[in-house]
């Protein structure tokens, strides 16, 4: 009887069970061939693939990493040393991608497996963004109550005086006032958006089933806005409820779909509603304590995408890829949801832009539906 040969991806390593589940980054186990032999639950997360489908699988059929990989494989083996390569583009395919750093490195007891390390950069640095985001939008809420103050009592004035000379002029004249009349009309629409920017009121947060803000959205944009899209859900109804401010979570939603449906610019298209349990997404709490975000939210549109040369400043107030935009609302999500304690983060390609919200549980006690 003769013995089958051995498969490397197939021979178990023994990694310790809680040391590998517990690590925070994406981590992959490869054999002599190339192949995946065991993947931690950040890897699945990142992957978005169970372990199941992943064991046995060349990780470079999964991944698409721009570096000779084949190459760091190689020379980490050779030299039983750690590969550091920074700062290269990391996708499954089915995303944007992702700037990572990535490490190489043997396991020393066995030099047949290879340990591969993921950080992705992209949290880090939407972090940063965030807080100067945020800090952007407390100088833009002052301003913003002093234009609101300042000019919307002059231009009702003005739209006044325009109406009353209306009356004793020609048809030709009256297009003028009437010109007036609309536009200082436009300009109080756009002040009282900046008023509701400038909205200092804290939520008033309770038990919350996102579901519900959801569909509240999502009916009152197809009777208005997004009309001309056709909007499909992707739910997960496990999920549990969130703490949240209703009118306000309702908001959010309600601007994100907004600009899904105005990024078709008036044709047809697809936006698609998707909830789902992810526990990936970690913040500290300015009390020092540690907040999951599992709770997640996708909008995701596809239209032409965000301009690269916005995709980095889109939550700053002011900043708009649209002709006339106000460049708010989404400002005013991101000022949301960070007063919600969560978090909010976009991905862009032409052809499919994903805005994801992530928000914290409701504690037991407070959970109803």
């Amino acid at each position: 009887m003769t013995t089958p040969p051995r498969t490397p991806y197939r021979t178990p390593y023994p990694v310790p069970g809680v040391i590998w589940a517990s690590l925070p980054i994406p981590a992959v186990l490869l054999g002599l061939d190339g192949r995946i032999t065991e993947v931690n639950p950040a890897a699945e997360t990142f992957l978005n693939v169970s372990s199941r489908a992943l064991i046995g699988q060349p990780v470079l059929d999964r991944l698409s990493i721009d570096a000779p990989m084949e190459e760091a494989f190689s020379r980490a083996r050779a030299n039983q040393s750690t590969i550091f390569i920074n700062d290269i583009d990391v996708t499954t395919g089915e995303r944007a991608p992702v700037q990572c750093n990535v490490q190489v490195a043997p396991m020393h007891d066995n030099s047949d497996f290879l340990m591969l390390l993921i950080s992705p950069r992209d949290i880090a640095d939407r972090l940063g963004r965030s807080m100067s985001v945020k800090s952007a939008a407390k100088s833009a809420i002052g301003m913003a109550e002093m234009l609101a103050h300042e000019i919307k009592n002059p231009l009702a004035g003005i739209s006044g005086a325009a109406q009353l000379i209306s009356m004793n002029v020609n048809a030709e004249d009256r297009e003028l006032t009437d010109l007036i009349v609309e536009e200082t009309r436009r300009i109080v629409k756009l002040l009282e958006q900046v008023e509701q920017f400038g909205n200092l009121r804290p939520p008033d947060r309770r038990a919350v089933n996102i579901h519900d803000a959801l569909d509240r959205a999502r009916k009152s944009a197809l009777v208005g806005f997004a009309a001309h899209m056709q909007i499909v859900e992707d739910y997960d109804p496990s999920l549990p409820a969130t703490l949240a401010d209703p009118d306000q979570l309702m908001q959010v939603f309600l601007n994100l779909i907004k600009n899904a449906a105005e990024a078709s610019k008036g044709q047809p298209g697809t936006i698609r509603l998707r909830t789902f349990y992810d526990l990936s997404l970690r913040l500290r709490r300015k009390t020092g304590s540690p907040s999951v975000l599992p709770l997640t939210i996708e909008i995701i549109d596809d239209g032409p995408g965000i301009p690269p040369e916005l995709a980095a400043d889109i939550f700053e107030p002011f900043v708009s890829g649209r002709e006339n935009g106000t460049g708010l609302g989404l400002a005013l999500v991101s000022k949301i949801i960070s007063d919600h304690e969560g978090w909010v983060q976009v991905d862009s390609v032409p052809g499919r832009t994903a805005f994801r919200v992530s928000l914290p549980v409701a504690p037991k006690k407070m959970e109803s539906y």
